[in-house]
């Protein structure tokens, strides 16, 4: 049973920077890829950044050069460490896990949710 616990969100001011963090277990053998989606009130989910298995890493046009995804070699955790946040960043961030081998930004292949951790940037 895959089980994802994020952290590290609060209220931060334009243009500084927040790293959110995720807690990973139970990944099963098929389980290929992780990632980070966020949803803005009144939005729907999009996906922000994803890192494969063998580490190849994809984000949304927006984050580009200002948000990195990484993990633990061990597969134990996922951060986002975001960058010049902007007003548009706001959101609840959810850390997230597929099955999905190419590892797109698509929220419709996730298998499993955290719970979310809310981003406010004023």
């Amino acid at each position: 049973h895959v089980q994802l616990v994020e952290s590290g969100g609060g209220s931060v001011q334009a243009g500084e920077s927040r790293r959110l963090s995720c807690v990973t277990s139970g990944y099963t053998s098929t389980t290929s890829c992780v990632a980070w989606v966020r949803q803005a009130p009144g939005k729907q989910r999009e996906g922000v950044a994803a890192i494969r298995r063998d580490d190849l890493t994809a984000y949304t046009d927006s984050v580009k050069g200002r948000f990195t995804i990484s993990k633990d070699n061990a597969g134990n955790s996922l951060s986002l460490h975001m960058t010049n946040l902007k007003p548009e960043d706001t959101a609840m961030y959810y850390c997230a896990a597929s099955d999905d081998l190419v590892c797109r930004l698509d929220p419709s292949v996730v298998n499993y949710w955290g719970q979310g951790t809310q981003v406010t940037v004023s």
